[in-house]
């Protein structure tokens, strides 16, 4: 499997061979190769700042001769006409990153700004707010990384590092408890050390899953807010609690109150509006 570094340098390779091709003919033609220049990251809208660590990954991978002055740093609340970054180079390599750099940053701030709101509204309580799988595809890793940045918690990363029981799992294994006795042998088999966890519909399939034992978490999929406080009393704290489905960033608060551990919110990444910012030359 490859590694989060291996997989960021792929992206980036990829990035450039997509955008620049055989080469950045308008760059070519009217800059000389010996220009010298340096250009600054103005943030045009307030929101958290994140992708800073990767813009320098950028850099660094395109030409490592560019020097790169983080002046605000991952994490960081901005606001519009601040300054980030200054980057200072060749003027060729300068406009050649530009839009790359400026694709993933926007979009990484774009998720952190969002998950903060969220974050923020449920100050108070004891949930915490999850992403989800329904990420860009080939941009798991930042997007996920952003999440992070901005306040809240990743979920499994992927299909390798935790067992997921959905529904479609469970009809096709026969049951929740077929499908949790399969999983068992399976991790054993195997030798791996997986936490397990499992989706439910209804009453009669939450009251199955705790009699059965053997998970470690339970998705309350797509109940409303009683019936999400109800769950949670039954649950009694033997194992953690998730609310999944339908749940918007106005009703995410009333979830929460009810007691339940964690929030997983697709919208964190799946329709998130990018922060607006621009690479001036200065």
């Amino acid at each position: 499997m490859l590694s989060v570094d291996e997989l960021e340098d792929k992206l980036i390779e990829l990035a450039f061979a997509e955008d620049i091709g055989d080469g950045d003919h308008t760059t070519l033609c009217c800059i000389p190769d010996d220009a010298m220049g340096k250009s600054h990251l103005l943030i045009k809208e307030n929101g958290i700042l994140a992708g800073v660590e990767m813009a320098k990954k950028v850099f660094a991978k395109f030409d490592s001769t560019l020097k790169v002055e983080v002046l605000i740093n991952d994490g960081t609340p901005v606001k519009i006409g601040d300054i980030a970054m200054i980057v200072s180079g060749k003027t060729r390599s300068l406009l050649q990153t530009e839009r790359l750099m400026l694709n993933i940053m926007q979009r990484m701030s774009g998720i952190a700004t969002m998950t903060n709101k969220y974050v923020k509204l449920l100050e108070g309580t004891r949930t915490h707010v999850l992403d989800t799988r329904k990420t860009t595809p080939g941009l798991r890793m930042l997007e996920k990384q952003a999440v992070k940045i901005g306040g809240g918690m990743n979920h499994r990363i992927g299909l390798f590092d935790m067992i997921l029981l959905k529904d479609n799992h469970v009809d096709f294994a026969g049951g929740i408890e077929s499908a949790i006795d399969r999983c068992h042998a399976y991790l054993k088999e195997k030798g791996l050390d997986l936490k397990i966890e499992i989706e439910v519909r209804n009453f009669d399939e939450l009251q199955r899953v705790l009699n059965h034992g053997g998970v470690d978490r339970v998705m309350f999929d797509n109940f409303s807010v009683p019936d999400t406080k109800k769950a949670v009393d039954l649950v009694a704290g033997r194992i953690e609690t998730e609310s999944s489905g339908g749940i918007t960033f106005d009703t995410i608060r009333g979830y929460a109150e009810q007691g339940v551990d964690f929030i997983s919110v697709g919208a964190l990444t799946h329709s998130v509006k990018g922060l607006d910012m621009s690479f001036k030359a200065c």
